[in-house]
């Protein structure tokens, strides 16, 4: 009789072998790296490309990023120093005289710098993807002036 760990071991008629019926359990820590490793592989799958933005420089906005935009009232532009499609959307009172940014539909601003401090009025902002120099014109006053690629 064939012994395994002191005990007599299983054999099968017909087997050139015996085997104790020992089986050897995979511990718990093993068992959690495993589903962990499989976690992060699935983490790492492709996102559909209509869901997803594409960055870089003249990037195309997909399709139906693009009817969303029209649908909101907006355009599709290049604009900055990537040239990247984004959607615009333009103010109705763009252009119009203002002292502060209370009195536009989004800020008001003036292309000339160098002016901080000083007594001035800008015109509300065109829309809301302002690329240039400009400063915010606040109560009356020139703000610092910012560059936007």
């Amino acid at each position: 009789m064939v012994m395994w760990r002191g005990e007599p071991a299983r054999c099968f008629p017909g087997e050139k072998s015996c085997h104790s019926g020992y089986t050897r359990t995979m511990p718990g820590r093993s068992r959690l790296l495993i589903v962990a490793g499989l976690v992060l592989l699935a983490a790492c799958a492709p996102v559909p490309a209509e869901d997803s933005a594409q960055i870089g420089p003249n990037a195309i906005m997909a399709d139906s990023a693009a009817a969303q935009c029209r649908a909101a009232g907006g355009v599709v532009e290049r604009r900055g120093r990537l040239q990247a499609e984004l959607c615009v959307k333009p103010f109705a009172d763009a252009g119009k005289s203002c002292t502060d940014g209370d009195q536009c539909a989004g800020d008001c601003v003036m292309e000339a710098a160098g002016q901080d401090g000083a007594q001035v009025a800008g015109q509300c902002q065109a829309d809301d993807r302002p690329f240039g120099c400009f400063a915010k014109v606040e109560d009356g006053r020139a703000t610092g002036g910012i560059c936007i690629d």
